[in-house]
């Protein structure tokens, strides 16, 4: 298969930096009008799968017709979850794919399972929304990007950041130059508690508490820093060259295997680096990305964004530090301005684009491409960890 860079990627397929549109060419394995009802099926019915599913109950024009999960109280749950006619269960996700009236399936099943169940149902004709990371490992990712490059159908990435109105906002003003010349990027994602959901039974624990196991996921950064990575590499419009990190099993000793809490740095081709930290014991501030430009900073919550202009001289407070006389120690002005953006609930914002890209043909935002790149990364961020080495980009083995 022949690598693609990205400006190649984009300059093939028609899309741009701040929006999506159409593909060339596409005849759909089963064409949907537009404005039509996407009929969705939802394979993993756990708490993820539940939320998607009641975010879709209010959405015009979205419907889970049917559920299916290898759990039967889990099925269940995600059976009464849906509003209105009650949808077909499932318990073998083969069996939901052969049902006709599907149009688009939502998967919420364990992360090792992502590139299997998304290949079946490409090639069962239904479009995918897959939730992030996109696949496990280097195979899973090539075997995914294959599948979705043979494909005719819609393929998005849960990555809802990426299509959170706020956070395109963001993205253009830093490609307005808003904020200068990108010099850092610094994100957390810090939780106190133990990460662990409850279980009727011991028997339960692994698929229950699938995070928590390696042969299952790769946890935190998988699971919540794979969203600034997607975000960083958006921004950049580019991939990481390196990364070096550590993380650890060093508060929770409860037999978990995926680490409790990390620590990452990921250095790109211009030289930028970009810091990512995940810490289970303290929740200190909880989910925030700092994007700093010679011009000013841009801090990012979930659903609200601020503005630190770097200021002139004389808004500067100066002072003494370390012994050096005139050192920058605050701002008298000009702190933290909010920004008046859409903050919808970004899962909103990616599930109603993902209706509406299967309408019109479009390519997500959150795409093959965006998610093979940050589905690499975070193995590469797994084996930099794992090793204490400084793992490397590879283009002959991260092909897309």
């Amino acid at each position: 298969m022949k690598h693609i860079n990205r400006k190649d990627f984009l300059k093939k397929t028609g899309v741009a930096a701040t929006g999506a549109l159409v593909l060339p060419h596409l005849s759909f394995a089963k064409s949907i009008n537009l404005n039509a009802t996407v009929s969705v099926g939802v394979i993993g019915t756990g708490i993820r799968g539940q939320e998607l599913t009641k975010l879709i109950n209010n959405i015009d024009q979205m419907q889970v017709i049917a559920c299916c999960d290898v759990l039967d109280f889990r099925l269940k749950e995600g059976v009464e979850a849906v509003e209105g006619k009650k949808p077909k269960a499932y318990s073998d996700y083969r069996k939901l794919l052969e049902n006709k009236d599907v149009d688009a399936v939502i998967i919420t099943a364990p992360l090792h399972l992502h590139s299997e169940i998304a290949i079946a149902a490409l090639d069962a004709g239904k479009h995918v929304y897959c939730e992030k990371t996109m696949a496990k490992g280097i195979e899973g990712t090539q075997n995914l990007v294959k599948a979705v490059r043979n494909s005719n159908t819609t393929f998005q990435v849960g990555h809802q950041y990426h299509q959170s109105r706020m956070y395109v906002a963001l993205k253009q003003m830093i490609d307005e130059g808003k904020i200068g010349k990108l010099v850092s990027l610094e994100s957390q994602w810090n939780r106190n508690g133990n990460w662990r959901r409850p279980i009727p039974s011991p028997e339960f624990e692994r698929q229950i508490n699938w995070r928590m196991y390696r042969d299952y996921s790769y946890g935190l950064l998988a699971e919540l820093s794979s969203h600034h990575i997607d975000f960083t590499n958006w921004a950049l419009e580019d991939h990481p060259e390196k990364v070096v990190g550590m993380g650890g099993i060093d508060y929770w000793k409860d037999g978990r295997e995926t680490y409790d809490n990390i620590h990452l740095t990921y250095g790109y081709k211009s030289g930028f680096k970009a810091s990512f930290t995940c810490l289970t014991a303290n929740a200190y501030e909880g989910y925030r990305i700092i994007i700093k430009g010679d011009q000013g900073s841009l801090i990012a919550y979930m659903t609200e964004a601020f503005f630190y202009p770097e200021g002139k001289e004389e808004e500067k407070i100066t002072g003494t530090v370390d012994g050096y006389s005139g050192a920058t120690i605050g701002w008298t002005k000009n702190k933290g301005i909010p920004l008046n953006l859409d903050n919808t609930d970004p899962t909103i914002h990616s599930l109603r684009d993902f209706r509406n890209n299967i309408w019109d043909h479009k390519l997500p935002l959150s795409n093959i491409h965006s998610g093979a790149q940050t589905a690499y990364a975070v193995e590469m961020g797994i084996q930099a960890m794992d090793s204490g080495n400084t793992i490397h980009w590879d283009d002959n083995t991260m092909i897309y």
